[in-house]
């Protein structure tokens, strides 16, 4: 039974246990590992999956996992992820609903311009 997420591939990691007197000791860092059954709307199939509490995290900001899988970067995603990605964009696509799936805004990072002009502009009214 493999430590790895279904999605993402989170797995064991490993490093140092650092004692008071600053001796190491190798250790491993398990995932935090849930088995939980998702509900694809989409394929109306149940998926049972074993994912990170980090991944579900993810995948409750993208709504839903129809949603997070046809958002979420391709690269980033295991073999049995794109496989589950593809299956829900050609059903999407069939149906004609792929532009209804929820769409996470992108967070907009204000430029180094940006900050400098507002700080200009705060210190003016000074």
């Amino acid at each position: 039974m493999s430590r790895r997420c279904d999605l993402l591939a989170v797995g064991v990691m490993s490093g140092n246990k650092v004692s008071h007197s600053n001796r190491k000791t190798r250790r491993r860092f398990l995932p935090n590992l849930r088995e939980i059954s998702f509900k694809s709307e989409t394929l109306g199939v149940d998926l049972n999956l074993k994912i990170a509490a980090s991944t579900l995290r993810t995948v409750n900001k993208f709504g839903n996992i129809d949603g997070f899988l046809v958002n979420y970067p391709y690269a980033k995603l295991t073999e049995q992820a794109r496989k589950l990605r593809l299956k829900i964009k050609k059903k999407l696509v069939k149906t004609g609903k792929l532009n209804e799936v929820k769409i996470v805004k992108e967070i907009k990072v204000k430029s180094a311009n940006e900050r400098s002009a507002k700080v200009k502009k705060a210190e003016a009214k000074k």
